[in-house]
């Protein structure tokens, strides 16, 4: 049997049918609370994503383009104007990734985990923990499964959302600053502080463990630290390396004279800091390798600053 359509329907049929792993607009909006009118001003006026289009104008995302999405509610609910997410973004597109795990396995991992918060069951929450903790490295664990959901979560206004966040913030905290601990070693000491201002605790917890993913033992200061504080916390530990973090923009008058006022050698790290262009700070990178590699050099003093 033949079944004829008319071109209009065949054309809303063929818009609505998933290409690959492209999402339509309601599709996004579901995942990310983000109303159309944004995404469309976000898309127009600002240039931050780039959806496909079908042959019948509807708009196609990419996984890239949630990622990027999520990003940008990440940066606004920090208070970051848009107006300059557009450089973060394009920072963070030239810093190397190394994809490790198929996404669509990791996506599994935070699917089961998502549903653990949303029943507020602790118990599985830490057996899914446990099972991820012996089946990838800890650079893949934080930064391709858990920190996701932990920053898709944190913008979310609906009913019960907060709760889930507060929970997994909680948890990963908890588990983050354990790993620290049992990473402490005998290596030079890696001091890192929040450059931007507004890094969550976990945020430089995690940055933290991808830097003593080396031979360094890393202290992370607390978040807040006041950066003009930061040469008398030098002065008295003397650390190897004073590394700012942050995935906003960082204050580079503020870089500039940190830099002149510690006898420690200064890097950057995050996207924030892949905006500081200042000679003898070090960027490291935003992706767990790159900011492992090119921190072993500093402190092998091979890296060209």
């Amino acid at each position: 049997v033949r079944l004829h359509c008319c071109p209009s329907i065949m054309t809303e049929l063929l818009d609505s049918s998933p290409r690959g792993d492209l999402l339509p607009m309601r599709e996004v909006v579901r995942q990310t609370g983000v109303n159309p009118v944004t995404l469309r001003a976000w898309e127009r006026r600002h240039g931050l994503i780039r959806p496909v289009r079908t042959e019948g104008g509807h708009r196609l995302y990419s996984p890239q383009d949630v990622q990027a999405i999520q990003r940008i509610m990440l940066w606004t609910s920090r208070g970051i104007a848009v107006g300059r997410i557009g450089e973060l973004l394009t920072q963070h597109e030239t810093d190397e990734v190394v994809p490790v795990v198929a996404d669509d396995h990791l996506a599994q991992w935070r699917d089961l985990l998502r549903e653990a918060l949303a029943n507020f069951d602790s118990a599985e929450l830490e057996r899914l923990y446990g099972q991820l903790s012996t089946l990838y490295p800890l650079a893949v664990l934080f930064e391709d499964v858990l920190l996701p959901l932990w920053r898709a979560l944190l913008p979310r206004t609906e009913y019960g959302a907060r709760s889930q966040w507060l929970m997994l913030d909680a948890f990963l905290r908890s588990r983050a600053l354990l790993r620290l601990q049992m990473n402490r070693g005998n290596g030079p000491v890696v001091m890192l502080a929040d450059g931007s201002g507004n890094c969550a605790e976990l945020e430089l917890l995690c940055a933290g463990l991808v830097l003593a993913g080396g031979a360094a033992r890393v202290e992370v200061l607390a978040a807040g630290q006041p950066l003009d504080e930061l040469p008398l916390i030098c002065d008295a530990r003397q650390p190897a390396v004073l590394v700012l973090f942050g995935h906003a923009p960082l204050p580079t008058e503020v870089v500039r004279r940190l830099q002149m006022k510690v006898s420690c050698p200064l890097a950057v790290a995050g996207q924030g800091g892949g905006l500081v262009k200042i000679a003898s700070v070090a960027y490291l990178g935003d992706s767990p390798a790159l900011m492992q590699r090119r921190l072993q050099a500093l402190l092998d003093g091979h890296l060209d600053t």
